[in-house]
């Protein structure tokens, strides 16, 4: 009996080592590929997928904020609207309306509705009568056409301005010089009014006009002099004699029961009175229908 090979008795491949270990090692480079392929194909599609939400959440961000726009948007229009819709006026709001008015008219009217060209008064035993404007003073500072005692407290409260005219009565016997001192406001002038002396020698400087019956009307010739509050306005009055006649030339009971004084205060009251009568106030925000 021939004896076998060593290879074959010891269990090893007829072809040899090199074959043996060949046969071990086996690679299987398609395989691979396609693995690789696959995996990059998942990646892919886990980005897309990704991307897909980023996508969804982006669109649902936008239509979001779009949406709470809206909302804002609808929520303003409709509060202007309601703002702007016409509605009875509060009362609060109709005595402001009241006040900012009354404050504008020193400027909002001409002189001669600030100064009328006749002013109604009570003469002796309160029969009606009428004074008549003779002129009217160009607008100056209450330094210039007051007494400085008074000017000073109104300075120190905001006077803005000072409008003067002299008017005469019915028997050209009297002249009278009215002042309009302009406050910065109603409360600015009731604090003034607590301040003011109730020294009658003292208060608006009177104003003569040359050719007319108060050419002679200077400070000497006032007789006596009073004020009166009305909104943000105090209404000074002075009276004297067209004749030129000074205060200390008249008897003190002569004054006492004379018709210039009364007159010189109702033709006063009466300026303020037209200054700081309310208006009428529209009942609506946008006019007479709410």
């Amino acid at each position: 009996m021939t004896p076998l090979p060593r290879s074959r008795r010891s269990g090893e491949s007829p072809f040899g080592a090199a074959a043996a270990r060949r046969s071990r090692v086996r690679s299987w480079p398609a395989a691979t590929r396609a693995g690789s392929l696959a995996a990059q194909r998942r990646a892919e599609m886990a980005d897309l997928q990704q991307g897909v939400r980023y996508h969804r959440l982006f669109r649902g961000m936008v239509g979001f904020i779009v949406a709470l726009s809206a909302i804002v948007v609808l929520l303003g229009s409709a509060g202007m609207i309601v703002e702007t819709r016409s509605r009875p006026l509060t009362p609060a709001e109709q005595y402001r309306y009241q006040q900012e008015e009354i404050a504008q008219r020193w400027q909002a009217w001409p002189a001669a509705g600030v100064f009328p060209e006749e002013v109604k008064y009570m003469g002796l035993e309160r029969a009606p009568q009428y004074a008549r404007r003779i002129g009217i003073a160009p607008q100056s500072t209450c330094a210039q056409g007051l007494d400085v005692t008074v000017a000073d407290v109104l300075g120190r409260h905001g006077c803005v301005a000072l409008l003067r005219a002299t008017y005469m009565d019915e028997s050209a016997t009297f002249v009278f010089t009215v002042g309009v001192a302009v406050l910065q406001s109603e409360e600015s002038r009731v604090s003034a009014n607590e301040e003011l002396s109730a020294d009658d020698r003292v208060g608006v400087l009177p104003v003569p006009f040359p050719g007319t019956v108060a050419e002679r009307f200077g400070v000497e010739q006032r007789q006596r002099n009073g004020w009166v509050g009305a909104g943000p306005y105090i209404v000074f009055s002075t009276g004297g004699y067209a004749d030129g006649r000074t205060r200390e030339s008249i008897p003190p009971e002569e004054i006492l029961h004379s018709e210039l004084w009364p007159a010189a205060k109702s033709i006063g009251n009466q300026i303020a009175y037209f200054l700081a009568d309310p208006p009428s106030v529209p009942p609506c925000t946008q006019g007479n229908v709410c």
